[in-house]
């Protein structure tokens, strides 16, 4: 299928091998897989559709993940005002029946080869970003796994680039803090000399 708007097939050529580092974004805002899958798939359908809006020759990269934080940002909202309408309206007996198909069907959503290469990066250092609050967690993962440079960052998350700078400063200062007994269990670091 052509896009109209695509005579030239750009879309495939700047587009489409992008999708591991978007998909990698996407995990690593919605903890998982299958979330992680849904967001890109909107991603590039929102993006197919507005492929007239891409410059050609600038960072597509940095526009998808633009479009795919936006779309986690809007499901994030939409969820949570579910959740509180649910609340609001279900007795408490069927919330702990539905707690208990939610966990039935995480067992039943495995992905084995995500799991694979999910293996392949310690899950220790994958739960400390995780872990971090959302603000640095998104600014991390756009600089240090996924390279951008800090104005694609401050771009992709519509703030200034010096709030890049210092969120991407923090999170790595709460990385290193929540890493730094993994890093002497793993023998990356020695045991400092007790000062006696």
């Amino acid at each position: 299928m052509t896009n109209p708007t695509d005579p030239d097939g750009l879309f495939n050529q700047e587009a489409i091998p992008q999708m591991d580092a978007v998909y990698r974004f996407a995990l690593r805002l919605s903890g998982a897989p299958a979330e992680a899958e849904d967001l890109v798939q909107e991603t590039y359908l929102r993006a197919w559709r507005a492929w007239e809006q891409y410059t050609p020759g600038t960072s597509c990269k940095s526009w998808l993940f633009t479009i795919c934080r936006n779309v986690y940002l809007r499901r994030s909202e939409r969820s949570q005002r579910h959740d509180e309408i649910v609340r609001q309206e279900t007795p408490n007996d069927a919330r702990s029946i539905s707690a208990q198909v939610d966990v039935f069907q995480g067992y039943q959503n495995s992905d084995p080869e995500g799991d694979f290469f999910a293996s392949l990066v310690d899950d220790d250092v994958l739960r400390a970003v995780d872990d971090l609050p959302v603000e640095f967690r998104e600014a991390v993962v756009l600089s240090d796994v996924e390279g951008l440079p800090y104005l694609e960052v401050a771009n992709v998350l519509g703030i200034p680039v010096g709030t890049v700078k210092s969120r991407i400063f923090r999170g790595r200062k709460l990385l290193q803090k929540a890493l730094y007994d993994y890093a002497l269990e793993m023998g990356y670091l020695s045991k400092p000399a007790s000062q006696g």
